[in-house]
């Protein structure tokens, strides 16, 4: 049995969520804009509570690495660190892309067999962040800075249906109007969703040096500015 906290901060929204093998026992969220500082403590302090108050063995804290906000990532990656510090916990990396993916996979039930996901962070303008997965949540492109036109993942929505999903997903559908292109709405990372993956992390032994792990900022793209895809 394992007992995971999870903590989101990658966007404008903040959640955090206690799991139990899986099953979701709490959960706390704030869509109201970026008041991370703000609200990450209290929901924090309240999940604890609830762990410590029901006797709860208490075994890892997972956290959205990233790609996303900068502020967003630093304040939910030291909370995280802090709490395995104080508790002796382990920690758990959840990517973001593939987080998002998690509601599709799970709730999203007329989906082809041949179906790509493609999870996108907003960047500025017509730029993105996102990855394409399958649905056995496999890599088929890695995370990579895109400019979106309508030529971007031509070479993919040719062979297969392409859901898009996340915050980045929506200004897109005017540029992306190839037939295959499908659009997911309010799609969005939530602590809640971070549990299969959290779950697999920790049967597994995947975790993170609590002393030197570090998120995965959309900054690691600046050096080389984002190129279309051909």
């Amino acid at each position: 049995m394992s007992c995971i906290l999870h903590i989101e901060t990658s966007t404008k929204v903040c959640s955090v969520a206690v799991t139990e093998d899986g099953a979701v026992l709490f959960e706390k969220v704030d869509k109201s804009g970026p008041s991370h500082a703000v609200q990450l403590g209290v929901f924090v302090d309240e999940a604890i509570s609830y762990i410590d108050n029901h006797g709860i063995p208490f075994d890892a804290v997972a956290v959205s690495q990233g790609p996303g906000s900068y502020t967003g990532l630093r304040i939910g990656v030291s909370m995280a660190k802090g709490i395995c510090y104080a508790r002796g916990l382990k920690l758990i990396a959840v990517p973001t892309l593939e987080l998002l993916c998690v509601p599709v996979l799970l709730y999203q039930e007329d989906l082809p067999e041949d179906a790509l996901l493609c999870p996108m962070i907003d960047a500025r303008r017509m730029e993105v962040y996102a990855a394409l997965y399958d649905r056995a949540l496999r890599p088929v492109r890695a995370i990579g800075a895109d400019i979106v036109d309508e030529s971007t993942y031509q070479d993919f929505l040719n062979e297969r249906p392409v859901y898009f999903l996340g915050d980045g997903a929506e200004k897109c559908k005017t540029g992306i109007t190839h037939p295959n292109a499908h659009f997911l709405p309010d799609v969005m990372p939530l602590a809640r969703n971070m549990g299969p993956l959290a779950e697999k992390a920790f049967v597994l032994g995947r975790f993170e040096d609590v002393a030197y792990f570090e998120p995965f900022y959309l900054k690691e793209f600046v050096a080389s500015k984002p190129k279309k895809l051909l």
